[in-house]
């Protein structure tokens, strides 16, 4: 994954060719509910511009975009009544960290006790 695929089921949403559950929408970023929730809580945040990976987005994106990002963030944990009994938010990268769409998103996770962070060690 080195070059951004503008064709990703992420980058169609953000051009409106795909319907979501939005939850939250500011100038650099849009969230909405996973389609295939893992939790009573499965909420996808995503930048607007074009990331393919943590490690892209943190190295390429501007003030501005962090700053709005981890803001998100907050005011959805918030807005969802997440913050008293906790949350998980993960980044997926790459294969061996099970990214599925190469456009840099985190998925907020909460509404029930999430168990350990990895199923089994390998």
């Amino acid at each position: 994954m080195s070059t951004y695929d503008s064709n990703n089921i992420f980058a169609k949403i953000l051009r409106g060719e795909i319907p979501c559950n939005k939850v939250y929408e500011d100038d650099h970023v849009l969230a909405f509910h996973d389609i295939d929730p893992k939790a009573p809580v499965h909420i996808l945040v995503i930048p607007k511009g074009q990331y393919i990976a943590i490690d892209d987005f943190g190295a390429n994106a501007s003030a501005e975009e962090i700053k709005a990002l981890y803001g998100a963030v907050a005011k959805i944990t918030k807005d969802k009544g997440l913050k008293e009994d906790g949350f998980r938010v993960i980044a997926n990268t790459g294969s061996n960290g099970g990214q599925e769409v190469p456009h840099f998103h985190l998925h907020i996770l909460g509404g029930k006790k999430l168990g350990p962070m990895l199923a089994h060690a390998a």
